[in-house]
Order: C-alpha cells, then sequence, then structure tokens
C-alpha cells in the first residue's frame, strides 16, 4: 500500500513525552523502560525523527506529562498506576523528571502544549487549539508509551477528524507485549496509517 504524501504546512509531529523520567539513565522510571529503550534503539531514531521533520518544514508539537499536588483533585477513582506515580512524585512539574530531555528538547519553532495528566494528551490541554491554530490536518505520532499516551492520543485525534500515522519505530512501552498489542491492533485499527520513521520522512513533499 502506498503511503500517503505529507504536506509540511498541514502536518504536525507530535512527540509524547519525550521527558527525563522516561529517558534520562537516572530517570525515575529509566529502570522499568530502560530495556525497552535499548533495544527499540528509541532514543537515536527519535532524535532522527526530529531532525528530519524540521528539516521538512514539518511543525514539532511537544506533548509533554505533568502531576503535582492535587493534581487528581477531581478524580474520585484515580487509576492505581497514577497513584503510584503521585505517590513517587514521576514527572513531577518543577522537578528534573518533568524536564524535557536535553537531546530531544524543543528547539526555535517548535510548540509545546499543555501538560496532559493522563494518557490522553487533548485531554485538558491546548493540543487542539494549537493544531487548529496551525491548519493541521493529518498528525503523526511518537514517543512515549506505545500503548498509553501514544495509543490514547491518537484515538482522540482520530475522533477529532484528524488524519492519524503511528510511527512504530518511534515508539516504546515497558514490556514487549503491550508494545507488540499496539504495533499489531491498536495502531491499525485507530490509525490511518501505521510506518515507520524513513516512510514518513520520505513521504513529506
Amino acid at each position: 500500500m502506498r503511503t500517503p504524501a505529507y504536506q509540511p504546512d498541514r502536518t504536525a509531529l507530535v512527540v509524547i513525552d519525550l521527558l527525563n523520567d522516561f529517558l534520562a539513565e537516572d530517570g525515575k522510571l529509566s529502570g522499568q523502560i530502560g530495556p525497552m529503550l535499548d533495544a527499540l534503539d528509541l532514543r537515536p531514531r527519535l532524535a532522527r525523527l526530529l531532525s528530519g521533520a524540521r528539516a521538512a518544514g514539518v511543525t514539532v508539537f511537544h506533548a509533554p506529562h505533568g502531576l503535582h499536588e492535587g493534581v487528581f483533585a477531581d478524580v474520585r477513582h484515580v487509576l492505581p498506576r497514577f497513584q503510584f506515580a503521585v505517590d513517587n512524585q514521576v514527572f513531577w512539574e518543577g522537578g528534573p523528571g518533568a524536564d524535557f530531555h536535553p537531546p530531544l528538547r524543543p528547539l526555535d519553532g517548535d510548540v509545546v502544549v499543555g501538560r496532559h495528566r493522563m494518557f490522553d494528551a487533548f485531554a485538558g490541554t491546548d493540543l487542539d487549539a494549537q493544531l487548529k491554530a496551525h491548519g493541521i490536518e493529518k498528525v503523526v505520532l511518537a514517543g512515549l508509551t506505545s500503548q498509553t499516551c501514544v495509543e490514547g492520543t491518537g484515538r482522540h485525534a482520530l475522533e477529532a477528524g484528524y488524519h492519524v500515522t503511528f510511527l512504530t519505530d518511534a515508539v516504546a512501552d515497558f514490556t514487549e507485549a503491550a508494545h507488540r498489542a499496539a504495533l499489531e491492533i491498536s495502531y491499525p485499527t485507530f490509525g490511518h496509517e501505521a510506518i515507520t520513521v524513513d516512510e514518513f520522512l520520505a513521504a513529506t513533499v
């Protein structure tokens, strides 16, 4: 099947949670996700993706996670994994873990949207407004993690009417099973395209 063209002025690369708690060696989740990051060679792939997208004129949107005291005050039934994150101050705003991983940090011309508290980077943030303000029609997704925030954001993008592309070699998860479920089941279901970084960069016109 032919990969569709991605017009740079109508396409957004949305990179999710490129933060120290995931990607730095001393990040709070590094011990859990680090082996998968290394096995998938994710850090250099993301660096190549960001560089290639910027060179092609595609706007990069950074969608970071962020937690703080009282972030779930209005949630009666907090998911245990988020309670763990609060108890351990993971992605804690104002702390180093919530900072962008330096090699993958935003650069001039990128857009940084508001921090999401759960899986969907649209929920409670300005992501949709920023995409619309930039005239975006196609959303291309990468980052962390495959089955949670990347997938959750893609589902919302689909419901919101965007053309959705998942980059299959620019995502990772805590386990091989979760990663494969996203790639093999969820992405073909909720995305118009599930392609590689090279395929995407080659299709930017």
